[in-house]
């Protein structure tokens, strides 16, 4: 994209806060915030540094995305590089998107919370404080009854399931409330989510003066946190905060930087006193633009997951506006001491920083001994079942040595006593949903199967066939030797990247052990096993009922409601439940 093409559809763009992408061809390479949106795009009619050039060459389309405020945009930015992973953009390498609020596309919609939105729901956000968000999508629902359940399980209900006792739907579902006064509390609902806060604040205000006058003063306590959240949700960013008393926790970040990665260590003092640190990777391919720019990249996709420290040392200034903005608004100091006990722990950030790039920690020597370029994120796989029964898959995932539980993954599987098309047809399913892009995770640079030469057979029989390119090898329990597709490898027992393999694998099979029991417990054990309940009254069961839990709870006469089920059945299952 050519400099005279640039400013003329500048010129065509709003004045106000937003995102613009740079696009080749479908694959975004470039994502950027703005508080005016023709002025930054116009600026990269002159790019400031060589990495930003050649990404404006290789530029031929834009897209914008206009927003509320300018903590909006800066979200949405870091939500956009998650998804993208723009190739000119600095990425940190265990980033996570930011929570979103949708009202699902459907005659009685649905409210969730969500980091991947459905293409044709009503989607509010981004949001920082996950906290903040779920005790107002809470609120909402108790107040105007939307529901949360799933559509499969709203579809063929005979009566309303707990959520309608507890007060936290009007149950669309079996008409306890009409669609079209459904509809009319979504509506208020909206209008809460773009902006008037009196929607819901008000109401829960009066309920605390009803609770304070009747005395219920821990009701109205609660209420009282409650309406603070709601009151703050559209501030959320905008509105400054001011800490209380003495800074008690405070983040020390260091840097380091080498070829096309970097490294930022982070220090966690409490009361005075060290008491974590960690180290993250960030990558920017064509090579970072420096301290400031790896520092103001780690800052928003760090911590607007987290909750936020009273203050923040850091080596040198992020130099990004907007950020400091947020971080302002949100009461945090962020200081670059130059002197004293400050400056010595951000010098001790930096060896961290520095150790990091310059060594080789256990990912490290992995990708060394596989011949891997990097083996920092690593998921692993395995199946259970019992004789066939139940069968499940386990996906977990590892970000630098450790579980990123966010990334973890389960699914049911076809019962086959057949370990090696149970492990094919997991893999299927992940590299499917990979090359297709409907998995939110980042590609891993390694996948390890918990099995031997024929579970790495069938795991890379299913990638191949779903054209996705991950590396894969097997751990062998037995042996505990790693076999990948050329070879077996016999490393010392006491290797450190033998040991990250094995942890793993470990947590693959615990994870997978977990979810077969609770399919098993659930489904088989707990129905399959009364007296006079077969596959078709079970079904008939937990589609009058929804769950096994609420089968434990019905009367008799409920259970004699179904179709199938006698008073002498259903004796027995109060009885067996």
């Amino acid at each position: 994209m050519n400099a005279e093409a640039l400013s003329t559809r500048a010129g065509e763009l709003p004045r106000e806060p937003g995102v613009y992408q740079f696009r080749e061809g479908e694959t975004t390479i470039y994502v950027g915030k703005a508080v005016d949106i023709r002025d930054r795009v116009r600026s990269y009619a002159d790019p400031r540094s060589a990495r930003i050039r050649r990404m404006v060459d290789r530029a031929d389309g834009l897209e914008v995305a206009v927003t509320d405020t300018e903590t909006q945009a800066l979200l949405l930015e870091a939500n956009l590089i998650k998804r993208h992973q723009p190739r000119y953009n600095v990425r940190l390498k265990d980033d996570k998107s930011y929570p979103m609020v949708q009202l699902t596309d459907h005659p009685a919609p649905r409210i969730e919370i969500t980091r991947d939105p459905d293409e044709s729901a009503t989607v509010f956000g981004p949001y920082t404080e996950m906290g903040r968000v779920e005790t107002v999508v809470k609120a909402l629902r108790e107040t105007y009854g939307i529901r949360g359940c799933s559509d499969h399980k709203y579809s063929g209900r005979e009566r309303p399931c707990l959520d309608h006792d507890l007060g936290l739907c009007t149950a669309p579902c079996t008409r306890e409330i009409e669609l079209e006064d459904y509809r009319e509390d979504v509506s208020l609902v909206e209008r809460f989510l773009e902006g008037e806060t009196g929607i819901l604040a008000d109401p829960i205000e009066r309920e605390m003066e009803v609770a304070s006058q009747e005395q219920n003063f821990e009701r109205a306590a609660n209420l009282r946190d409650r309406l603070e959240a709601v009151e703050a949700f559209h501030g959320e960013g905008g509105e400054a905060v001011q800490s209380v008393g003495d800074e008690r926790a405070v983040d020390i970040l260091g840097v380091a930087i080498e070829g096309e990665s970097g490294t930022v260590a982070r220090l966690r003092a409490e009361d005075g006193k060290l008491i974590d640190r960690e180290r993250h990777r960030l990558s920017a391919p064509d090579g970072p633009g420096g301290v400031s720019e790896l520092l103001a990249a780690f800052l928003v996709q760090y911590y607007a997951e987290r909750e936020l420290p009273d203050a923040i040392l850091l080596p040198e200034e992020h130099g990004d506006d907007e950020v400091g903005a947020w971080l302002e608004a949100e009461g945090v100091s962020v200081r670059v001491p130059g002197a004293g006990r400050e400056a010595k722990l951000v010098e001790l950030a930096l060896k961290n920083a520095r150790k990091n790039v310059g060594g080789r920690d256990a990912c490290g020597m992995l990708a060394d001994a596989l011949g891997l370029d990097s083996a920092a994120r690593i998921e692993g796989f395995d199946v259970s079942h019992a004789h066939g029964a139940s069968a499940v898959g386990s996906n977990v995932a590892f970000e630098d040595g450790s579980p990123d539980k966010s990334g973890y993954r389960r699914k049911k599987l076809t019962d086959a006593n057949d370990d090696y098309a149970n492990m094919k047809t997991l893999l299927e399913w992940r590299a499917t949903r990979a090359v297709e892009g409907r998995d939110d995770r980042p590609d891993p640079d390694l996948l390890l199967i918990d099995g031997g030469e024929g579970q790495l057979s069938a795991a890379r029989e299913a990638i191949s066939e779903a054209g996705w390119e991950v590396p894969v090898v097997a751990l062998a329990k037995a042996e505990e030797r790693v076999i990948s597709a050329d070879r077996s490898h016999s490393w010392p027992s006491d290797a450190a990247h033998l040991h990250l393999l094995q942890r793993v694998r470990d947590e693959a099979h615990r994870f997978a052990v977990q979810y077969h029991r609770t399919v098993r417990d659930d489904v088989s054990t707990v129905l399959d096993d009364v007296p006079g309940v077969g596959p078709e009254t079970r079904k008939r069961l937990l589609g009058r009922f929804g769950s096994v839990e609420n089968v434990r709870e019905a009367s008799r006469e409920d259970l004699t409601s179904v179709s199938g089920i006698g008073e002498r059945t259903a004796e027995t299952i109060r009885s067996r439940l």
